[in-house]
């Protein structure tokens, strides 16, 4: 599942980097709980958890079956 997670989130990091940002995956659980961390910009943006769930989250989901809910790290 850690591959595929990556694998996504190559997708999506270029729409962040276009923003000065980046994502970075620290943890997947048993349990389909993925712990990724934002960075630059987007780790001290107040819309950092909007993006993280609207966003990232909902793509995670689509993509890789079994992932459950995305955590900021």
């Amino acid at each position: 599942m850690k591959e595929k997670i990556e694998a996504a989130l190559k997708k999506i990091r270029p729409s962040l980097q276009a923003d000065g940002g980046d994502v970075e995956l620290v943890e997947v659980t048993k349990d389909g709980v993925v712990k990724l961390r934002l960075t630059g910009a987007c780790g001290h943006c107040p819309m950092s958890q909007m993006t993280l769930k609207n966003g990232i989250e909902q793509i995670l989901k689509q993509e890789v079956p079994g992932v459950k809910e995305v955590v900021p790290q």
